[in-house]
């Protein structure tokens, strides 16, 4: 294996990875934008739409997320975020044709397989196109991918809108057709996944073809980091995701604007935060690995996770101006989270069990995150006043949960194995 100093950084394959995830965690997050539009023009409930949103994300994940972490770890990978990419788009172009919420729930719950399926295999991917020493950096590459997507989801559903309203290609309703146009650039993006080769797997400690009895025993060897590490990043995601499924509603119900109005600031926000969150994530990493030792990659997660706290008051800041910049802190503080919880697992675990372990990551996460938060904010909502109460609702989910994050890394951090290389 080469040594940090020899190894390189595939810049181009990590930027057509970026690219496909970019697109796909836009169709993934396109519902948000038109969610008010689909619920007057399907008949939802608030309770609809969380079902939607909510546990049409979270059901795929913890069926599947695991089963294709087993996947990445011992199947071309190249070959099955192509095939995890033609899902996604099949699930958005089922959501601009669906008559009911059923067949709604079933087009988001295909989005978000190959979304979430081929965020698995890119950082696998990903991880092998770099040298240890250089993950932290190299995996932003696919991170700003993906929050450049879940901005897009904003922005440039929003200027689809804007853009079909004017032209009526079809004759469906503005929210449909920027879910058709919206599959058609996906199509286009997705292209360079063609031109991909699998890599040699790095790293490798028992075998890409180990049986199960061997990958168990090494999961459960890594039970005392993996549990509290799992813990933290749910607790991120949790917040990240009620404030992205609410935080449309929130603009519309308490300050009165249109999704014309916020969409395209909301998707910059997300954008620039991302960016920069990706940014300061990998160099953290980095740092910290070299700062405190392995463990010590966990650190930057710790800090972000404390600035989350006060961050999840942005619904109830008063003012658009306060919401937004409240908003892009927490923002920030999940994306370096999530970069360095991705860093973390391929350098700290073996290649064998990478896919794996991110697998069941995401399972968690989307049953909770997805599944749990969007569904939890509003029984509180209803606890203390109802739909009313939403914004009230989301900052009491965000600062609890932040507060179990920050605890559970720290613990996380104390906990980190020595690492496969």
């Amino acid at each position: 294996m080469r040594s940090d100093t020899q190894a390189e950084v595939r810049l181009l394959p990590l930027l057509a990875l970026a690219l496909a995830m970019t697109i796909g965690f836009a169709n993934m997050g396109s519902f948000g934008t038109v969610q008010e539009a689909a619920k007057a023009e399907l008949g939802l409930s608030d309770y609809g739409l969380s079902i939607v949103q909510g546990v049409g994300a979270a059901v795929p994940l913890a069926l599947l997320s695991i089963p294709v972490g087993a996947l990445v770890d011992r199947v071309n990978r190249v070959r099955l975020l192509i095939l995890l990419s033609l899902v996604w788009i099949a699930g958005t172009l089922i959501t601009a044709f669906a008559p009911s919420l059923p067949v709604l729930f079933v087009g988001r719950m295909l989005t978000g397989i190959g979304t979430t399926g081929g965020l698995t295999a890119a950082l696998s991917l990903g991880a092998d196109w770099c040298a240890p020493s250089r993950r932290g950096r190299a995996l932003l590459i696919v991170s700003v991918g993906k929050t450049l997507g879940i901005a897009c989801g904003f922005a440039l559903t929003g200027a689809l809108l804007t853009l079909v309203a004017r032209t009526e290609l079809l004759a469906i309703a503005d929210w449909r057709q920027a879910h058709v146009a919206l599959a058609c650039i996906s199509v286009a993006f997705a292209i360079p996944l063609l031109l991909l080769r699998e890599p040699e797997r790095k790293e490798v400690e028992a075998g890409s073809g180990a049986g199960f009895r061997v990958i168990a025993a090494e999961l459960w060897s890594r039970r005392r980091f993996l549990a509290p590490l799992f813990i933290g990043q749910v607790a991120v995601v949790m917040a990240d995701n009620a404030a992205i499924v609410w935080s449309p509603a929130v603009l519309g119900r308490t300050y009165g604007l249109e999704p014309q109005q916020f969409a395209g600031w909301l998707g910059a926000l997300i954008l620039g935060t991302g960016f920069v969150g990706s940014l300061l994530g990998g160099v953290a990493a980095d740092w910290g690995q070299k700062r405190f030792g392995r463990g010590g990659i966990l650190a930057g997660a710790v800090a972000a996770a404390a600035l989350g706290i006060p961050a999840a008051l942005f619904p109830i800041a008063g003012s658009v101006p306060i919401f937004a910049a409240t908003l892009g802190l927490l923002a920030l503080c999940g994306t370096i989270t999530g970069l360095i919880t991705s860093a973390a697992l391929t350098l700290l675990i073996p290649n064998e069990l990478r896919g794996l372990c991110i697998g069941a990551f995401i399972a968690v996460a989307g049953v909770i995150g997805y599944g749990v938060a969007p569904a939890l904010v509003i029984f509180v909502s209803r606890l203390i006043g109802g739909e009313a109460a939403l914004g009230s609702a989301l900052a009491v989910v965000g600062v609890v949960v932040s507060i179990a994050s920050v605890f559970a890394f720290r613990l996380a951090m104390k906990r980190a194995p020595s690492g496969p290389v």
